[in-house]
């Protein structure tokens, strides 16, 4: 390997992982709060704080009071899979896949549920027509694809007049994109991504039609105890003020206030949305200049503005990967390896815990990169 120049100026904070992602930029450990910690998460205090945890994330996300949120064990696929199991079996299914976390969900309907769901795929870096989804259906999808690098473009697909409901597993694209709640039944997400949170709790909103079902529907496969979502045949309310089904870690629940206070400090989820779609535009720029370099989803308008996923000209899994370790030898970026089922390629977090310098320092480390191992 021919020795080449390497860039003077690196990334202040290399920091580019898909999951868990960047902390927010000024964030120490010392400055978490601690009062909460070491105390019962029944107590008053834990509590109080759970709920303002919940408070902050409405006002975050501009979530009317109709759809209720609370914080559940298992990162976003606990979350989701505890949609799944408490409510599908009512109607048919419609699971779409278009990267390795909504073939998951096809898995686990298809699987473990024995749905026989209606499996609508695209290749990685493709979206598949939407016009073909029966909204008489229940129907799963991913509004982000976070190993794929692509999106849903909007909410128009989704019919106002819907039988079945809206299963979204939004753990990449909440904090990042308006999203039209009057068109989501179900939510899900997890701190550890957008918000650049702690792993192991996730995030699940439920809209009105989500509760009715809940109430008015019980599976025929038994639940476990940290699915249970109704108790005498009523929503257990609890679970959407604070009360966890199970034990949260406080430390994380603290970790994830600091990150949304942060986010208010900005203007809200205006300010999350202008940082990402600054760093994404950085990126992009980078893309465009390289001819070997380009992006996995072609569309733009199916393009994510988070977890960006390219494509390396003639790269195959073991270039990539001594690509993504001579950056992470150097301190240039860390973990930017494409997903392990995803085609070879680089994965590059440009949501707002991000800085845009960054995203604008890490060029000139992808031209050494790759004028290292091509030489």
């Amino acid at each position: 390997m021919t020795e080449v120049p390497t860039p003077q100026l690196r990334p202040a904070r290399p920091y580019f992982s898909s999951g868990p992602c960047a902390k927010p930029p000024g964030w120490d450990a010392s400055k978490i709060a601690t009062e909460s910690l070491g105390r019962s998460h029944r107590a008053k205090i834990g509590k109080t704080r759970l709920a303002y945890c919940i408070d902050l994330m409405r006002e975050m996300l501009r979530l009317p009071d109709t759809h209720r949120i609370g914080i559940v064990p298992g990162s976003d696929t606990g979350a989701f899979e505890m949609a799944m199991w408490t409510m599908l079996g009512a109607r048919p299914v419609t699971t779409l896949a278009w990267e390795s976390f909504g073939e998951g969900w096809v898995t686990d309907a298809a699987k473990q549920l024995k749905l026989d769901p209606t499996v609508i795929r695209a290749d990685y870096g493709q979206l598949p027509d939407l016009t073909q989804v029966d909204w008489s259906n229940d129907v799963l999808f991913t509004w982000n694809g976070t190993t794929s690098g692509v999106r849903v473009p909007d909410g128009d697909w989704i019919a106002d007049d819907r039988e079945g409901l809206s299963f979204a597993d939004a753990t990449s694209a909440v904090f990042a994109y308006d999203l039209p709640w009057d068109k989501i039944d179900v939510a899900t997400f997890s701190w550890q991504k957008v918000l650049g949170g702690e792993g192991g709790h996730g995030v699940l909103i439920l809209g009105p039609r989500a509760v009715e079902r809940l109430e008015n529907y019980t599976p025929a496969w038994p639940l476990p105890k940290v699915f249970r979502l109704v108790s005498k045949g009523a929503l257990a309310e609890g679970v959407f003020k604070g009360e966890t089904i199970n034990t949260p870690s406080m430390l994380a629940v603290e970790d994830a206030i600091f990150a949304l206070e942060w986010a208010k400090s900005l203007g809200g989820l205006d300010g999350l949305k202008a940082r990402s779609d600054a760093n994404a535009a950085a990126l992009d720029k980078i893309v465009q200049e390289r001819e070997w370099l380009s992006h996995l989803a072609a569309d733009p308008a199916s393009r994510s503005k988070t977890s960006v996923c390219l494509s390396v000209a003639g790269a195959d899994e073991g270039f990539i990967k001594n690509f993504a370790g001579l950056l992470d030898k150097e301190g240039a970026a860390y973990d930017i390896a494409g997903y392990r089922d995803a085609p070879p390629g680089l994965r590059i977090w440009c949501g707002a815990t991000v800085d845009t310098a960054d995203i604008e320092a890490l060029g000139p480390w992808l031209d050494w990169a790759y004028a290292s191992l091509s030489a």
